[in-house]
Order: C-alpha cells, then sequence, then structure tokens
C-alpha cells in the first residue's frame, strides 16, 4: 500500500495538485467509504472516524454527501 500511496503522490505532485485538493478529496473519499461500510449510521462511522459526531456532519455538508449510505448528492 506504500508504494501505491507514494505513486500516487508523486503524480499529483507532477500535475501540480493543490495540498489543500488532494487532501480534502482524500477526506471526502474516505468519509464516504466509512459511511458506505457503516450502512450510513453515521454515529458509527464518527466513531470509526476516530471524530465527533457533529464533525462529521458538517464534513458531510462540505461534501455534499448524502445523508444515506455516504453517496455524493
Amino acid at each position: 500500500m506504500r508504494d501505491q500511496l507514494e505513486g500516487l503522490v508523486t503524480q499529483m505532485v507532477e500535475r501540480g495538485i493543490l495540498f489543500d485538493e488532494a487532501v480534502g478529496e482524500f477526506e471526502k473519499r474516505f468519509i464516504k467509504r466509512v459511511l458506505e461500510r457503516t450502512n450510513g449510521n453515521q454515529s458509527r462511522a464518527a466513531e470509526v472516524l476516530g471524530i465527533h459526531r457533529n464533525t462529521l456532519s458538517r464534513k458531510m455538508t462540505e461534501y455534499k454527501l448524502d445523508h444515506r449510505r455516504g453517496r455524493s448528492r
């Protein structure tokens, strides 16, 4: 996995992806995947992510993630 991540980071740097954009996209996809695995249970997803439930709710709004099963709107 480390090699895959290193390759991805290299590609992003070469393509001029900004740090904030990269972090945001990673965070959005990570949250979406955890929500899918918890069948949209936000309390459980927040616990798995190690963040407060309110923080998860705010990030879901920020990334326009559907409250049902983590789908993007």
